[in-house]
C-alpha cells in the first residue's frame, strides 16, 4: 500500500524539478554547524553521513491518539520519487503491543511527517535505494507513556546506521489559535483579547521569543520533567510537544544504558565541551511575522541538532 504526497500542490508545489530544486537553494543557504566554535561532526561522535533509516516522529493534528501510531503502508511517495518504508522494523513495534495503527485517510491527512520527507529524499538521495524510513505518529501522551516510548526507542537510537527527526513547531500566537499569552518578565504573565489596552513594556514578538528561548533551553538541558512543567505553567502550543518528550526520554533510556561504555571509553578527545554525554543545540530560531498587536498572529519555528557520544 502506497500513501499519496497529499499535501502536495498546496502546502508545497507537486512539480518534482522544481521542488529538486527549491531544496538545493535552500541547502545552499544552510550554514556549517559548529559546536563551540569545533566543526561538526566532532572526534567521537557518531557522524552518520549515510544512515540506513530514518525515524520521523510527528504530532497528531487531525485524530486523537493515546498512543503512537504506525503506518500500514509499504512506501510513502513524493514529488521527488518513493521512500521505502522499513517494514521489518514496524512490525517489532506492533509486537510490543504499544502501537496503534494508522489508516490511510489519517496517513495521509497527517502534515507533520510528510513535510519532512522531501528533505530526506533529497539529502539522501544518492543512497537512496538503501534507505528506508519508520514514520511514527504521536499521539496526546502522559509523561510516563513518554518515557515508555522513549524505553523503547532507545534500542534504535543505540544503532549508529539510524538516524532520528523530530518534527516539531514552536508557538502558535494569536485569537486564531486560542492563545495569546504575553509576559514581560518570568513572574508576570497575562493574555491579551484582540482589543487589549494592557500596556506592554516588550513587543509581543519579543515576549513570543522568550516564551520559546526558555522551552528551548529546557529541551537542550534534556530535562524531560522541566520540560512538562513548562508546559504545564505556559500552555505554550508547540505541536510536537510529545514528539519531543518521547525524545527526551529517549535520550535519557540510551544514555542510562550506555553510561558505564561511555565511561569507560578511553582517552577523551581535546574539545571545549563534555564529549561523553549526548548535547542538544539549537541553531536556528525565527517566526513567520512579528506580533506588535493583539489581533495578529504567527507561528514559531526552531532548528537543533542532537550530538551523541
Amino acid at each position: 500500500m502506497s500513501r499519496k504526497a497529499y499535501h502536495a500542490g498546496s502546502w508545497y508545489t507537486d512539480n518534482g524539478p522544481r521542488l529538486n530544486k527549491e531544496l538545493s537553494q535552500w541547502l545552499e543557504n544552510v550554514p556549517t554547524l559548529t559546536e563551540d566554535n569545533v566543526p561538526i561532526p566532532v572526534p567521537g561522535a557518531r557522524a552518520i553521513i549515510a544512515p540506513q533509516r530514518v525515524f520521523i516522529l510527528g504530532p497528531s493534528h487531525h485524530v486523537y491518539l493515546t498512543k503512537c501510531a504506525i503506518s500500514q503502508c509499504t512506501e510513502y511517495e513524493t514529488p521527488l520519487g518513493e521512500l521505502l518504508l522499513d517494514t521489518e522494523v514496524i512490525n517489532e513495534l506492533r509486537q510490543t503491543g504499544y502501537f496503534d495503527e494508522m489508516s490511510l485517510i489519517v496517513d495521509e491527512e497527517e502534515h507533520s511527517i510528510e513535510m519532512h520527507l522531501p528533505y530526506v529524499y533529497k539529502i539522501l538521495e544518492s543512497k537512496i535505494n538503501s534507505i528506508k524510513i519508520v514514520p511514527i505518529m504521536v499521539g496526546s501522551l502522559s509523561e510516563s507513556k513518554e518515557h515508555l516510548y522513549g524505553k523503547i526507542l532507545s534500542s534504535y537510537l543505540s544503532d549508529p546506521s539510524n538516524l532520528f527527526v523530530i518534527s516539531s513547531d514552536f508557538c502558535h500566537w494569536g485569537q486564531r489559535f486560542s492563545y495569546t499569552y504575553y509576559s514581560d518578565s518570568v513572574n508576570t504573565s497575562t493574555y491579551l483579547s484582540r482589543k487589549s489596552n494592557t500596556p506592554l513594556s516588550i513587543p509581543i514578538y519579543k515576549s513570543i521569543e522568550n516564551l520559546d528561548r526558555e522551552g528551548m533551553t529546557i529541551i537542550e538541558e534534556m530535562n524531560h520533567e522541566e520540560f512538562h512543567t513548562y508546559l504545564s505553567k505556559t500552555k505554550n502550543t508547540i505541536c510536537g510537544r510529545h514528539p519531543i518528550g518521547v525524545f527526551l526520554s529517549t535520550i535519557d533510556a540510551w544514555q542510562n544504558s550506555q553510561e558505564k561504555t561511555i565511561t569507560e571509553g578511553g582517552e577523551k578527545p581535546d574539545l571545549p565541551f563534555d564529549t561523553t554525554k549526548p548535547r542538544i543545540r539549537f541553531v536556528h530560531y525565527s517566526q513567520s511575522s512579528q506580533v506588535t498587536r493583539g489581533d495578529d498572529s504567527s507561528v514559531s519555528y526552531a532548528s537543533a541538532y542532537v550530538y551523541l557520544p
